[in-house]
């Protein structure tokens, strides 16, 4: 793979992050809806994974990302259930790709 391509792939996966930070905007609102708990855990798995590739310049001028301790004493419940599950998908696709 050239230096090119992985150039793309970087910016497609910062889109997408972005992308997921738009979708999910006003999350605390959304209780109910746990697909976009889904996509904003996913797009904080991607985040991390990217920060382990030293990827942080171009991810920190893109958006800010949620705390590490974002639903801390609410991963039981239904929508911390669906953010954790998004966030170790995110991660682990947004690896497997890099």
């Amino acid at each position: 793979m050239t230096n090119q391509d992985k150039q793309a792939i970087l910016q497609r996966l910062l889109q997408l992050v972005q992308q997921l930070y738009t979708e999910t905007e006003g999350l605390a609102e959304s209780e109910s809806d746990l697909q976009l708990w889904y996509n904003r855990g996913y797009a904080n798995g991607m985040i991390r994974a990217l920060r382990e590739k030293n990827q942080d310049d171009q991810l920190l001028d893109l958006i800010n990302a949620d705390r590490d301790d974002y639903l801390t004493n609410q991963e039981f419940l239904p929508w911390g259930k669906a953010y954790r599950h998004g966030f170790e998908m995110g991660e682990k696709e947004t690896r497997e790709v890099l």
